[in-house]
């Protein structure tokens, strides 16, 4: 093997780029990458780049021992095809690079409102849309916020704490139900209110009024929000259709296995287009978490290269976090529909706690721990021996 390339050049791509060279490969690696910007750190986003407390070289990716890496950066560039029998890449300008292996790591974007929208309305995926955001929120700027999952919950507290005013529209009973379910997803949910952000909870959109640019939102109820600016975070997408027709295998991502193999020799997947299987859960699972974009790519670059000895085949237990508020909010393991929720530290009117996800048998399954770094991480590692 002479030549791999990895089409994504933000943290798993780059982490891929890393991984490979640590494990002895000495070819030829190409990264391609559809923005201009060097790979960046995605979190600070929301937080300390919104907020104007981190400036662009604060949240860059790139170490001067990465030159080391020799990699060739393709950035600015689009993958529009892969052609497995010779695996070669397709790009925008018709350009085809052939190459012995392929890592996907093309990340996933954020989901959109069907219709066309106003000026003023915007989305939170990249760095671009970090910039342009965060012209807009001035101190006393309306800002109504689309989804209370954790990126609206963010951009909600970053908002409130740049003097905005700020509302929350959410579909859904309880905000981050998806992730925590209804019981957590409430008590987190307290937070919004106890820093007089108003939540909007079990509300349709109706439409966006504004013509050159948005001036407000009308729920399904007939209210209307006065808004100056508007987030929609309602998940996001893997971005892979440009690997249709191409026989890997796609199902709600990239189908791979737990090291990131995918059905077709010689082609990996990592990151959050990646839907791979999880020995934790006993099935796959598309995570669009930071640690899983860092970890995975190793066991990745090692199937590619065949290594003996090879890193573990990923991180057990999945985990993310999430800071709001001033708090820091971190999930470990998997919750299921059936699982009941139990109180360890703490209380949960001071929302200072660690609670334990449970499943049917009543065995612990998951972690949810706010401000509790230290009984977090314990759980946290005892969830990686469990049974």
């Amino acid at each position: 093997m002479q030549h791999i390339t990895v089409v994504g050049a933000s943290l798993a791509g780059l982490a891929t780029t890393r991984a490979l060279r640590a494990q002895g490969f000495e070819g030829r690696i190409a990264v391609i990458g559809d923005e201009q910007h060097e790979p960046y750190d995605r979190p600070p986003l929301s937080k300390e780049f919104l907020a104007g407390t981190a400036s662009e070289d604060d949240i860059r990716l790139i170490e001067p021992e990465d030159s080391d890496l020799e990699a060739e950066w393709l950035l600015g560039r689009t993958a529009r095809a892969l052609h497995t029998s010779e695996r070669a890449v397709v790009l925008d300008d018709g350009e085809r690079i052939t190459t012995d292996a392929v890592v996907v790591a093309t990340g996933a974007r954020a989901r959109t409102l069907p219709d066309s929208v106003p000026a003023g309305v915007r989305t939170l995926r990249n760095l671009d849309d970090a910039r342009a955001l965060r012209e807009e929120l001035t101190a006393g700027a309306r800002l109504v916020i689309i989804g209370a999952g954790f990126i609206g919950a963010e951009i909600a507290s970053t908002a409130a704490g740049l003097g905005c005013e700020v509302d929350i529209v959410e579909a859904a009973p309880v905000p981050m139900q998806r992730a925590l379910g209804d019981e957590m997803g409430a008590v987190c949910g307290r937070l919004h209110a106890r820093n007089g952000v108003r939540m909007h909870l079990g509300a349709g959109l109706a439409e966006l009024a504004g013509e050159s640019r948005v001036t407000a939102v009308r729920l399904a109820d007939g209210r209307e929000l006065p808004a100056d600016v508007v987030v929609v975070g309602i998940g996001a997408e893997p971005n892979v259709e440009w690997l249709a027709g191409s026989g890997v295998s796609l199902a709600g991502g990239v189908r791979t296995d737990e090291s990131g193999r995918t059905n077709v020799a010689e082609v990996a997947a990592v990151g959050d287009c990646a839907n791979s299987f999880r020995s934790y859960t006993a099935e796959s699972l598309r995570l669009e978490h930071w640690t899983n974009a860092l970890q995975q790519p190793a066991a990745a670059a090692a199937a590619l290269l065949g290594r003996e000895h090879a890193p573990p085949a990923h991180h057990a237990v999945p985990y993310f976090w999430s800071d709001q508020y001033g708090h820091k909010i971190q999930f470990a393991g998997h919750r299921t529909a059936d699982c009941s929720v139990q109180v360890e530290e703490g209380d949960l009117d001071s929302g200072e706690f660690l609670a334990l996800y449970l499943d049917g048998s009543g065995s612990p399954v998951g972690v949810l721990g706010i401000d509790r770094a230290r009984s977090f991480g314990r759980w946290r590692r005892k969830l990686a021996v469990r049974g």
